[in-house]
């Protein structure tokens, strides 16, 4: 079958599980591993799109290499958001497709990697048990940014998060991740089982230190002595992860359908590439995950700096620009040629901020990433960038800014970068359509962009999220591309300041 036909009808499409595996075309790669020989080594909390495009994925290769392995993965889902991806992978022996696409065609393959799925409202006391079980000995994380109740501006845990708060006075009924994590630690503890590593897979510069000084934090405030357990007994590896994958639409489902003939309430789309670096700090153990292409390594910090200040950063100016020009899709935007040099900019602006990294030539490495996010197929949109930039902002452009302003250096395209999103948090774009605001602290953030206007300082005196640069020669920056955004609108705003850069 070409994967290329689109002529046939999705209501013939065979409906994904194990049943039906056998009955795929010869143009989907499907498990050749028993699954039912698999155990579940691996818990992971968080399972959406990027999870099932690039660890699963990466799992699923490890198991066609070894078949009767302890490394298989049960999903866990803690929101109430996680309903669908609940009943999808249920409905499909926790089965999915995963297509690469680009412009050189599809390719589609099934993943098995993940085995089990729990929905902690449904059972609480299931997951608790599962993460408490002597053969958990990882827990991976992808619960974004905004997961870790992480204050930016001071660095420390977010003790009063009513989440917190909750799981705090209710440890044996745990709503958040933190009281998950404790509740079988403490159990493991107790019962003299060895701990779990904590592998953090967010776009987290030092994600897995923050996620030690987080959950350690939450301990402790517990149980002292669980506390000192967990900081001196649990691994928490950083690592970096690497795979532009947009949000499954129905367009999605219907491609799925009609090309590959296989009927998938919820399959995962990404592209090509693929990147997962990993520090090796495990405290239970792992699989040889370099068979497969993962980076083991003693520092995963210049890899993290690396993608977060030139990929996440880029993405999230090409978020603002493209939406307030009237874009929807990625690639849309980097075939306009004022945006997509603006996002050159950025990156030669954010270079001398870098350390050197191994085996990479950052040239080349900055090439390939203006080349991904021009891939027509992937049909990225600009919402899913922009989600939660309060939790971003920081991560992705603030920590360069600091280092541009240390070192001397240009600041002017991570200024404009901030300025765009204050100038987008009002809520409309330059031609008058309304911009939804997808962000924890969105009732703060538009009643302030609402308030001020092309005014940045109430934006930039949130302590929390800028810290002390609303001080700095940083804020000028901010305020003078702001008062050009309200007054020539984003297109003529970057005519105006590539002519003078």
């Amino acid at each position: 079958m070409n994967p290329m036909n689109s002529n046939i009808s999705t209501d013939s499409a065979i409906k994904l599980n194990e049943a039906s595996l056998s009955h795929l075309g010869n143009n989907v790669r499907v498990p050749n591993y028993d699954r039912h020989q698999i155990t579940n080594g691996i818990v992971h909390i968080g399972v959406g799109g990027f999870h099932r495009a690039h660890q699963a994925l990466y799992l699923d290769n490890y198991f066609h290499q070894n078949p009767a392995s302890k490394w298989g993965i049960c999903g866990i889902g803690l929101l109430e958001f996680d309903k669908r991806m609940r009943d999808a992978l249920k409905s499909q022996d926790c089965l999915y497709t995963l297509v690469e696409r680009s412009p050189s065609g599809d390719r589609a393959r099934v993943i098995g990697a993940i085995t089990k799925y729990l929905f902690a409202p449904d059972n609480c006391q299931a997951v608790i048990d599962t993460l408490a079980a002597p053969n958990c000995r990882i827990v991976t994380l992808t619960i974004t940014e905004g997961g870790y109740y992480y204050i930016e501006g001071s660095g420390e845990f977010d003790a009063n998060h009513q989440t917190i708060q909750y799981d705090l006075q209710h440890p044996d009924e745990p709503i958040g991740v933190y009281g998950f994590l404790t509740a079988a630690l403490d159990r493991r503890r107790q019962q003299g089982i060895a701990p779990f590593t904590v592998l953090s897979c967010d776009n987290l510069q030092g994600n897995g230190n923050i996620a030690r000084k987080m959950l350690t934090a939450f301990a402790e405030m517990q149980n002292p002595e669980l506390g000192r357990w967990v900081a001196e007994q649990v691994a928490f590896p950083n690592c970096m992860v690497d795979r532009i994958t947009p949000a499954t639409t129905p367009a999605d489902i219907k491609m799925v359908a009609e090309q590959f003939n296989i009927d998938d309430a919820f399959p995962v789309v990404a592209e090509p590439f693929l990147q997962w670096v990993v520090e090796d700090n495990f405290s239970a153990g792992r699989p040889d995950w370099e068979s497969v292409g993962v980076q083991m390594t003693s520092d995963v910090h210049p890899y993290e700096m690396m993608k977060i200040r030139l990929l996440n950063a880029s993405h999230l100016l090409i978020g603002y620009l493209g939406t307030l020009t009237g874009y929807t899709y990625v690639h849309e935007v980097m075939a306009d040629p004022l945006i997509r040099q603006a996002v050159d900019n950025l990156m030669a602006e954010v270079t001398p901020t870098l350390q050197s990294v191994p085996g990479i030539d950052l040239d080349d490495y900055k090439k390939t990433l203006i080349e991904r996010f021009a891939n027509p197929k992937i049909r990225d949109q600009l919402p899913r960038l922009c989600l939660n930039s309060s939790a971003k902002m920081p991560k992705f452009v603030l920590g360069s800014v600091r280092d541009a302003l240390r070192k001397g250096g240009a600041i002017d395209y991570m200024s404009l970068t901030v300025a765009a999103w204050f100038r987008y948090l009002n809520g409309y774009d330059d031609q008058g359509n309304s911009i939804p605001i997808d962000d924890p602290i969105a009732g703060t953030l538009t009643q302030l962009a609402h308030s001020s206007g092309s005014d940045a300082k109430p934006l930039l005196n949130l302590t929390e999220i800028f810290g002390d640069l609303s001080q700095s020669p940083f804020a000028d920056a901010v305020a003078n591309h702001l008062r050009r955004l309200y007054e020539f609108g984003a297109k003529e705003t970057l005519v105006r300041f590539l002519e003078k850069t």
